[in-house]
Order: C-alpha cells, then structure tokens, then sequence
C-alpha cells in the first residue's frame, strides 16, 4: 500500500508539473516585443514635431512607418533599444519617431484619409511594406526610403545592415 501511494503522489508532482509547463509556455507567447506606435496621435502632426526639434539639435529625422499590429515593425524597435550601436548612432543623429499607419478599412472614412495623407506626406514609403524606414532631413524633406527587409536576417535583423543604412544617411554625410 505505500509504494502505491508513492506512485499516486508521484503522478500528482507530474501532473501538476504537466499542468504547469504549457501555462509557463502561454506565458511567454504572450510577452513580445514592447508596443511602439501611439495610435491615438496625427502622424502628419508627429513628424512635423520631430521635425522642429531635430532642426533645432543639427539632426535628421527617421520615421519608422508600422504599427503595432507589425510584428517586424515591433521587433525592430526591439533591436534599436537593446542594441547599443544602433541606439548610439540614431541617437546622436537623428530624431526617431514610431509613425503609426493603419492600412485597414475599419478605421473610418476620415482614419483612411488620413493614411492616404501620411503616405503622400512620405512619399508612398509604404509601397516597400512595413515596417518603413523614411529619412527626413532638417526642412522635413523626404531624402531616403529604405525597405526594412533589406536589413533583415533570419527572425531579427543584421546589425552590420543597420549600421551602413543609418551611418550612410547621417547629416555629416549627406551634406559633405
């Protein structure tokens, strides 16, 4: 009767141990890269705000065009906030901003033009998808698109790729 009850409370532990891994694994899914985009702003009104400032510090703009329902667009301003080279150089060069755009039709008449508003605004940078990187420089002016993808590797993206992108386009030199 004892080893009996040893296998019961052994099936128990592993029970409970069965239980508890699935629930650990849930956990985890659902902890993903941190949200970016603030959905509740104008975008044309952002960038024209980052605009000002980055002028005002001899910097150029980077909008990242997405939004949080972009896994991509998500998991790059990941890897700029914990990669330190990356956060260094946009940081001493330009002004980054999380531009949301919402592509879907159940935003609204007057949420879909002002989409259509934000992609003239930049040049239709969306034709490239999402996320976008568009560089302004200081007077707003578009000056580069460059297709995120391109920077891609594997589940992430290729630091060597981040770095040449965003050193190639820095104001010293753009304008040497």
């Amino acid at each position: 009767m004892a080893y009996a009850g040893r296998i019961v409370r052994g099936m128990k532990r592993g029970f409970v141990v069965l239980l508890a891994v699935p629930l650990s694994l849930l956990a985890s899914a659902q902890t993903g890269p941190k949200k970016v985009y603030d959905e509740d702003i104008n975008p044309i009104e952002q960038i024209d705000q980052a605009v000002v400032r980055a002028k005002s510090e001899g910097k150029f703009v980077i909008c990242q065009v997405g939004g949080n329902w972009c896994p991509w667009c998500l998991r790059f301003a990941d890897f700029v906030a914990k990669d330190t080279a990356v956060s260094r150089v946009i940081g001493e060069n330009y002004e980054y901003i999380h531009v949301n755009y919402n592509p879907r039709r159940s935003q609204g008449a007057e949420g879909l033009e002002q989409g259509r508003a934000l992609m003239r605004r930049l040049d239709n940078a969306g034709r490239f998808g999402f996320p976008v990187l568009v560089v302004l420089d200081e007077e707003g002016r578009v000056i580069h698109i460059q297709d995120s993808g391109l920077l891609e590797e594997g589940e992430g993206y290729n630091r060597k790729k981040v770095l040449s992108f965003l050193k190639g386009w820095v104001p010293g030199a753009v304008k040497n």
